[in-house]
């Protein structure tokens, strides 16, 4: 399992999400304490958005706490949105491809949890991508065919909507070729105005999501952990829920796949 953590808001180094809190992000790649690895250590990765419609895409290989560009990045630059992740592989390759957040066009995706049994099925979730998307897949992970199916589903106009189409299509192929269990998700996406976050298992353990609100920064955090053992006014997103955060609040909603799924 991997750990993230999205920002949206007044600008903010990415320090103030990354490395400076107590339980920060770079601390969770260490020592990480809702997940069943305490160790994330298979690569890291920020998306940030700035004056371009596209995000900026620093990703690496090395563990995050190791890797002193990281740092430097984060503390010179600012954003107002921005998602991060250090990973945790589930069976695919140790590669830059397959680091967290993914990007196409506008969009970046980053994703916590595993589709059981992917290996065994892959070429047909590949098939899946639309042609136009395709080009966008460079790695080997269940979770850029994930993103990348979205897309195909109209991420554009539907974010909500093609995210559960999506999940649902691959728990189904998970059902019918793969193995237990058949999706655990928690993700966050965006447009570069709106940031989306998102929690779904299909069976009891959903990986974890809580987002609290800042007055002194003017924004929203959105985590796999909280960031700091002192701040205890965090939510915890339930289950088969998911958050969408823009300039007008925060706001929660069925998520739904489920019923996608049993009806595929």
């Amino acid at each position: 399992m991997c750990r993230w953590a999205a920002y949206h808001g007044t600008p903010i180094f990415l320090e103030d999400v990354i490395s400076r809190p107590g339980h920060s992000l770079i601390a969770q790649s260490a020592h990480a304490e809702q997940c069943k690895t305490a160790t994330n250590g298979d690569g890291f990765g920020v998306a940030w958005y700035d004056a371009r419609p596209e995000p900026g895409l620093y990703r690496d290989v090395y563990p995050a706490w190791s890797d002193p560009n990281l740092r430097a990045v984060a503390h010179h630059v600012r954003s107002g949105l921005f998602l991060s992740h250090v990973r945790a592989s589930t069976g695919s390759c140790i590669s830059r491809n397959n680091c967290h957040p993914f990007a196409a066009r506008q969009w970046c995706f980053m994703h916590n949890g595993q589709v059981g049994g992917f290996e065994g099925f892959r070429k047909h979730a590949d098939m899946m991508i639309a042609d136009e998307f395709y080009t966008y897949r460079k790695g080997s992970t269940d979770s850029e065919v994930l993103f990348l199916l979205a897309m195909s589903e109209g991420m554009d106009s539907d974010p909500h909507g093609a995210l559960a189409r999506s999940v649902a299509r691959l728990e189904g192929l998970s059902r019918a070729q793969g193995t237990i269990p058949h999706m655990r998700l928690s993700a966050a996406f965006s447009d570069g105005h709106t940031l989306y976050a998102v929690r779904y298992s299909s069976d009891h353990i959903a990986p974890s999501v809580y987002y609290r609100y800042s007055r002194a920064r003017e924004g929203w955090a959105v985590v796999s952990e909280p960031l700091d053992h002192e701040e205890g006014d965090w939510t915890e997103l339930m289950p088969g829920r998911i958050l969408t955060i823009n300039g007008n609040g925060a706001v929660e909603c069925d998520f739904g796949p489920a019923d996608l799924a049993s009806a595929a």
